[in-house]
């Protein structure tokens, strides 16, 4: 039986964030074709900025592994930041799980922070989005996951190359 280790959320809050989310929340549905593509299976505790990846193609609510992919092969993801959980007041020692409200919160605007700093332009002033994985209750208390990944992503074409400092 695998464990299941994060939940899946997404914002991309601009007016087509919509159709990113509905890319990863419609059940067995996938918009990109992924035929062809030489994928590998990573762990989400082993994501890190620059990565990319295609999109599952079974939608769950908490996800263990994604496919990673060559930047150069079609993708919709490309994760670009992982930032630590951090509440309100400024603390980071959180041992209570936030809720997942809290998280989201937290993902909106810390992924909102990263993003000019790795495409190199502001996210409301790009043609892409981002979206990202918080911790589930469970990875929370049995792993003591407190990082958010963050990841630009698209709802049209598929990206072909990294998106770092290019300012799309």
């Amino acid at each position: 039986m695998t464990v299941v280790r994060r939940a899946l959320a997404g914002s991309a809050l601009r007016a087509g964030a919509l159709a990113a989310a509905v890319v990863l929340t419609a059940g067995g549905c996938s918009l990109f074709d992924h035929k062809g593509e030489d994928t590998s299976s990573t762990s989400v505790f082993d994501v890190k900025p620059g990565d990319c990846f295609v999109v599952p193609k079974d939608i769950t609510v908490e996800l263990t592994d994604l496919s990673k992919v060559a930047c150069t092969q079609p993708h919709e993801q490309e994760a670009y930041a992982l930032v630590p959980y951090v509440d309100a007041s400024g603390a980071t020692d959180a041992s209570a799980f936030p809720g997942d409200a809290a998280l989201k919160t937290f993902a909106d605007g810390a992924c909102a922070e990263q993003y000019e700093s790795y495409v190199g332009v502001d996210y409301r002033d790009s043609t892409l989005y981002f979206t990202y994985l918080n911790p589930s209750a469970r990875s929370w208390q049995q792993d003591a996951d407190r990082t958010t990944v963050c990841f630009v992503t698209t709802t049209g074409q598929q990206l072909t190359k990294s998106v770092k400092g290019s300012k799309i």
